[in-house]
This record gives C-alpha cells, structure tokens and sequence, in this order.
C-alpha cells in the first residue's frame, strides 16, 4: 500500500490557516467534510486565550463568503455539525449547527456567494434543557438533552433519570425550514449518546453515567416504534414496541429484564461509530474491535495490537466497502469486516490523521493530516496477491482458540506467532491443503508434499462436504423465495449433523440455540436424520445414533459456560421440538435416552447426566416452560413421571392421577409399578390405603388392591394406618350412618383376613427346614484313629454348661 498525495492544502480558501490549526497541540479536532467533498469542517476547541470556533474551508474552485462561528466560555458551544439532505434537490444539502441549549443555526452554500444562514431555530420546548448529544437520522434531528429539577438545590445523584431523548422532523424547502412536533421517544433517561445509521438509532451510555444503566446499548428502531436492549456480553435480551407515549417511560422499558441485566458487567466502550452498513462499531479499552447489528447481536472483528488504551489516546474508525480502517498511534490499520482478517497494516509518519468521504470510491481511503490529504486505495490485485483466503485463515484463528485453552502460558497466542513459529504444525498443513484445494477451480493446482498428499486423500470427503455446503449457502442467498424452503432444510441439516460431529462447546452451543429458533422445522428433521428416529412394526420408538451423537445430545454445560444468553443444552432443544412437533413421541425418546444412559455410565456416577439432572427431569422442565398448560400436559407429565421407572417419580405421578381422580389407572399403575421392588410396593401400597381410608372412590377397585399388601405388613399396622387417615368429622360420630360413605369393617374383612391367614415372615424363613425328610442332619461316622494329636487332646475340657464362648461351643460340637 502506498499513499498518494492529493492535495496540499493549498487548494482551499485560507489553506495556510486551516494548516496552522491542524498544527496546534490542543484538544483534538472534529473535522468533518460536505457530501460534495468540496467543503472541510473544522470543530475547533481551544484553550484560553484562543477561543474555540467552528470554520468552514471550501476549495478555491467555489468562491464566497467564509463561514466562522465562534464562543466564549462559559456560553454554550456547539455538540453537532449535522448535513442534511433537501428533499427537493437530490443533490442539494444544507448544515445544522446545533448548540447546547438547543438553538439551531441552518446554513446553506450557493456558489458566488457562499454561506447563508438560512434561518435559526429553537429545538427543545424548554428554556432550561440542555443538548448533550444529536445525530440526524432521515430527515430527523435526534437528541438527547438534559432536563434539570426544578429545585435549585437539589441533589442530583437522585436526578439520574433527568434525561430524554426526543425527535423532530426538519423540513427544507423553498419557503424556509420547518421544524415538525417534538416526539418524545425515550423519557426519564439516564444520559446518551445518540449514534443513527440509515435506518436505526443506538443509545450508547455516557461514560460518566451510572454502573446500573451502563450494562446496556439500546436500539430504537423509528419505522417500527420499537426498542432493542442488547448488551455485547450476552447478546439481544429484550424487544418492547411503544405504543403510546406513556409507554416511553425508561423504567418501564426495562420492567421485565432488571434481575437479568443487574448480574452483567459494565459495558467497556473506548471508542464508538457507526460503520456504512448501519451497524455499531465498538472498541473497548482492550482494544477489541466489535461491531453490533440492528438486531442487538455482536460480533467480533479484530483485536488492535498495543495493550489497554489509556482514556485520551484517540482511536479514529471509518468503513469503505468491506474493509474497516482504524488508526491508533500512528499506526493504520486495513480488516476485512466479514472475516476479521488484517488486509494491511502501516506505520505512518503523521501523528494525527482524521478520514475523510471518498466520493464516488468504496475502496479509496482518503486521510486529512497536517502536511495535506493523501489517499490510497486497495486495488484488487493487491487483495488476490495474499493467497490466503477467508477459510485458511479461520483456521488458524481457531487454531490460536484451541491451542490458548490448553496452553499453561499467559502469553497471547497470535495468529502471526502461529504462522511463524513452527511449533503446531496442524494448522499449517491444513491450511496448504485447503489452499491448493480450493484454488485447484481457478487456476492449476499446484504440487503438494508427499505428506500433505497422503493426508489429502484422508480428508476428501470432508472437503468435498465442505465445498457443497458453501455451494448450498450460495444457493440458499440466490435463490428465489418459492426455493428458499427446500435449501434451508438442507442447509439445516448439514449443520446439525456437522454440530453434532464436533465438540459441544459453548459456541457451537449458542450456535446451535439459534438455528434451533430461526428454523425450527428444519431443525426438528434434521434431528430426527441425525438420530435416525422412526418407528418399528410394533408402533414403538427406535434410534440408530452413535454413542458419539448420544454423548452429544446429552451434554449439559456448566452454568456458568452457558452464560446469559438464555442458551439451553441440546437434550431441552430437542425435547421442545418434540412437543412442538411430536408430543406423543417424547416419552418414548426420553426412555431411550434413558438406556443409552443405563449402558453408558453407571447409576452413581457424576460424571454422566443422570449424575446431575435426571432426564425426566429436563424433559419435565422443558413442558414447564410452555405458556399455556391444559389436560394434554397434564397427561404428558404423567407419562415423562413414569417412562423413567424412578420410584420418586412413580410416586408423584401416583399423586397426580390421585388429584386428577382418574382411580382407574391408579390401579393401573400400582399393579404394574408394585413389581419393581418391595419397597416401592410398600409405599404404592400405603399411599393407596390412606387413600381408602378418607373416601369410597377405591372401594369398586379392591379385590385388585389387597393382593398388593406387602407381606411384612401385619393387622394392626393396617388398622393403625387406617386410624391415622380416617377423614375428621365435626359432629359426634353414629354406629350407623345415612351417608353411606363411611368406612366399615366389612370393606377391610377381606384384607385382615388375607393378612391373618398368610403365613408370618418368620414361619416362611424355616418353612423349608421344617418341611425337610431328614431333620436334623444325620451324624456324621465316627473314625476310630488314634493319633499323637487326639493323645494330646485327650485332656478333660471344661462343661459345655459352662461355656460362654460361641468359638468353644462349635470346638466342642465336633466330638
């Protein structure tokens, strides 16, 4: 890249003093130039005894009467130097010189003449408002200005929200300016700094303001009468339309997101502009690069070299086309804004440049520095000489991602220090095959290492995969509406299956989370593809999946790795597209995870999901989320409770088919589930005879309830229960009843007598002993064998009336 020299100044009207004062070491300056190129605006501010002023500068080609304007502090100064178009004349523009209490001076240039105030206007309703911020959006002036109390002596750390944002339409025609009425957009406001793209208007806090309201940008959409919150941290939170101005009100904007925004960071803003796609450029005092879409999404671009940026050091930003120029100490910066690549990087010999319109030219880059205006533009030769594109160098950014997680230095990782150190080698080989496969359409391949080759041949499939999917992204944006369906299952599909072949980390995740919301059809079938979900001949559920896809769908990221983007892990994902699309086959895909499980981890173990959550669980959580709740929940609840065999939630679905009054699949339930254990029984069966006890709804169900009484259970412990849950009455209980729903000892005869009449635990535990031919066991034959060790033993023993010992009583049941 070289500069070229395109003026020296001295083409313009009294170019040696707009020289002099780009000489001066003072604050810095805003220069600002006409839509026409011909005109330089200079926002001079300057320390006593100078004062600061405002100058105009047009090229010696334009004669005319000079524009100054100038002040003396503490009188209020200028905060915006806005061009606006004439609607009349396409070509025809005039300027807004906006002070601080509101007063607006309107200046047009006619050639021969030179500038005019056309005339002066009042833009705040109140004589005490003060202008802090102004932008001009259409045919807008937007602004936000500050309200001070009535009451001179008040504290004004209560009057944070004294602030408002409001909106005027300006008017140019043949018969003058004409302001519109004030439309309050935004009220009771902490202070802003208004930023409009064609189409939107950001709110970036103030830096003096509050820690509780700078977490936050805001984005007003005009057209729509809407507010975006977005917060770069954790990306779009929250879209409200306002109606009505009562609805205006900025507490009431952010009613429903305090508890989330109060646990985010402050925001770390050095620097912001927009960018010529109408999205928000921002640099924080680390210097990273991001830009902020109308939609309340972030996106990184670059990291700036140097470390932190201290709070005076200017940061100059400007988009031509693509490419994204930034200039921070002397050196300039070129990116590419799709792939965050670094185009160009020079070191200039002028400390302070400021970036001028280029007209007619999206990839020429002017400069306005002391020495004069210099340009230079980024030919596309230039571009194609780097033969790296986008991807290889996606490849070496996530190349420095994956390495830095697992390096034990603190030391940054650069992608500059991954390409010339030599020491990870995988990066580098990937990206020459990738440039040799890639560029093997547009000219003749060129020869690859042995190697490199042989690892070609192995990953071919993956490239030729990746060459259709960007073949089909292709498709999808060209595509006519009729077509966009179809190409965006496909696309769908693809990606899921991609996804689920790489690591669940928290990217892929949130990635993911969003396909899973701006295609939710596609999405479900693409799961389904993936798990290879049908059903078989006998009607029920089957999954072909991997066990690599199973650990996938049962990933659950810590809390803290899921962040507050209202991520939620896969498993919840797909079980929301299963009540969406097949609700009947959520259970069964439920009890097949839960056997991938069972197979996989043991039942304790924590590192496997069933350690944290259990599935039913998560799937429970997911139908809780639903807005509205009818019978069909109740019964998918029911059926999530018992597809997972827990005795827990057996019990609780026994509960709620006990609230629901259905008794006949109470007993359903119990004869099947009672078989699982002999606790579980017990407690199925306890539940169901308190049940008995309070009402007669159970009583057409008992031949098949007793034969559930657990054999450990004894008469009285069944009275006693009975006893314990009998219903209160408030009048003096009657031997016999009109009601006829009282409980009597001829509903309870069948089980006290069953109970009775079967033999007891401890009968059952000698019953085969009893019943044995050859009670007691025969004597074993005596051997008559005398030995030196029976000699030595034949020594009077101690009488076994004696013996106190269990050890000498079987040493003398031997003899």
């Amino acid at each position: 890249m070289k500069l070229r020299q395109v003026s020296d100044l001295s083409d313009f009207s009294r170019g040696h003093w707009l020289r002099e004062l780009l000489c001066r070491r003072e604050e810095p300056s805003h220069v600002q130039s006409s839509p026409d190129g011909q005109h330089l605006l200079l926002l001079q501010k300057s320390r006593p005894p100078a004062l600061p002023r405002v100058v105009a500068f047009q090229r010696h080609s334009i004669a005319g009467a000079d524009l100054e304007r100038s002040w003396q502090p503490p009188q209020p100064a200028p905060v915006g130097l806005l061009f606006l178009q004439s609607p009349g004349a396409p070509r025809s523009w005039v300027l807004a010189v906006v002070w601080e209490h509101g007063r607006t001076e309107v200046w047009h240039f006619v050639v021969a003449v030179g500038w005019q105030l056309l005339q002066t206007l009042e833009l705040c309703q109140g004589a005490r408002a003060r202008v802090v911020s102004v932008c001009s959006q259409g045919a807008s002036l937007v602004w936000c200005e500050e309200r001070p109390p009535l009451g001179a002596h008040s504290d004004m750390s209560k009057c944070a929200f004294r602030f408002c944002v409001c909106a005027r339409a300006l008017e140019v025609g043949e018969q003058g300016v004409r302001l519109g009425t004030v439309r309050i957009v935004l009220h009771n406001s902490p202070e802003y700094q208004v930023l409009a793209s064609p189409q939107h208007v950001f709110l970036v806090p103030a830096a003096a303001g509050f820690a509780t309201t700078s977490k936050f940008l805001l984005i007003w959409h005009p057209e729509e009468a809407e507010f975006t919150i977005t917060a770069p941290s954790a990306g779009f939170i929250h879209s409200k339309v306002l109606r009505s101005s009562s609805e205006s009100d900025f507490r009431k904007l952010l009613l429903g997101s305090v508890g989330l925004l109060s646990g985010f960071a402050p925001l770390d803003i050095h620097t912001s502009t927009v960018s010529n796609s109408g999205g928000l450029l921002l640099v924080s005092t680390k210097g990273s690069v991001s830009m902020v879409e109308s939609d309340g999404t972030q996106r990184h671009i670059f990291d700036l070299e140097g470390g932190p940026l201290a709070q005076g050091s200017p940061v100059q930003l400007k988009t031509f086309g693509s490419i994204l120029a930034c200039v921070l100490a002397g050196v300039l910066y070129l990116v590419d804004q799709n792939s965050g690549r670094l185009v160009e990087k020079e070191v200039l010999s002028m400390k302070e440049v400021h970036f001028l319109e280029s007209q007619g030219e999206e990839d020429s880059i002017q400069l306005l520095s002391q020495t004069g205006i210099y340009s230079f533009s980024i030919s596309k030769s230039e571009d194609s000489s780097r033969p790296e594109p986008c991807l290889v160098e996606m490849v070496f950014e996530e190349a420095c991602r994956y390495y830095q997680r697992r390096s034990l230095s603190s030391s940054k990782l650069t992608v500059e220090k991954l390409k010339k150190g030599g020491t990870f080698q995988a990066p580098v080989v990937l990206a020459a095959i990738l440039q040799h496969s890639l560029h093997q359409k547009q000219k003749p391949a060129q020869g690859l290492q042995d190697t490199y080759a042989k690892l070609l041949s192995t990953v071919s499939l993956e490239l030729q995969s990746y060459m259709s999917l960007e073949l089909l992204k292709a498709c999808v944006v060209c595509a006519p509406e009729s077509e966009v369906e179809s190409y965006c299952k496909e696309l769908v599909e693809q990606e899921v299956s991609r996804i689920l072949q790489s690591d669940m980390d928290k990217d892929n995740l949130a990635y993911l989370n969003s396909v899973f919301a701006s295609f939710p059809k596609a999405a479900w079938n693409a799961i389904r593809s993936c798990l290879q979900l049908q059903q078989n001949g006998d009607g029920l559920l089957v999954a072909r999946a991997t066990p690599e896809v199973w650990k996938k769908v049962l990933c659950q990221p810590q809390l803290e790795e899921v962040g507050q983007n209202g991520m939620v892990p896969l498993f919840e994902l797909i079980c929301a597209s299963f009540l969406r699309y097949k609700p009947k086959w959520l259970p069964s895909f439920v009890e097949l995870t839960q056997q991938y499980v069972s197979s996989s981890w043991s039942y304790s173990s924590k590192e496997g999901p069933e350690g944290r959550v259990p599935l039913y669980k998560r799937a429970l959580g997911v139908l809780a989320r639903k807005n509205k709740h009818g019978e069909a929940d109740d019964e998918m609840e029911l059926e999530l409770l018992l597809c997972s065999k827990r005795p827990k939630a057996i019990l609780q679905a026994l509960h709620l088919l006990i609230r629901l009054k259905q008794w006949q699949r109470v007993v359903e339930v119990a004869e099947k589930f009672s078989k699982l254990s002999p606790l579980l029984n017990k407690e199925i069966f306890i539940t169901l005879l308190a049940e008995f006890a309070q009402h007669r709804e159970l009583d057409p169900y008992l031949d098949r309830l007793w034969p559930l009484c657990p054999a450990e259970l004894t008469a009285s412990d069944i009275l006693t229960m009975v006893l314990q849950h009998l219903p209160h009455s408030q009048e003096d209980p009657v031997p016999f009843s009109s009601e006829g729903n009282q409980l009597t000892v001829g509903l309870l005869k069948p089980l006290l007598q069953r109970v009775v009449q079967r033999p007891s635990v401890q009968d059952e535990m000698y019953s085969d002993a009893l019943q044995s031919t050859t009670f007691p066991p025969p004597t074993p034959p005596r051997e008559h064998k005398i030995s030196s060790k029976a000699i030595a033993d034949d020594v009077p023993q101690p009488s076994i009336a004696r013996t106190s010992s269990p050890s000498a009583l079987l040493q003398d049941d031997s003899v």
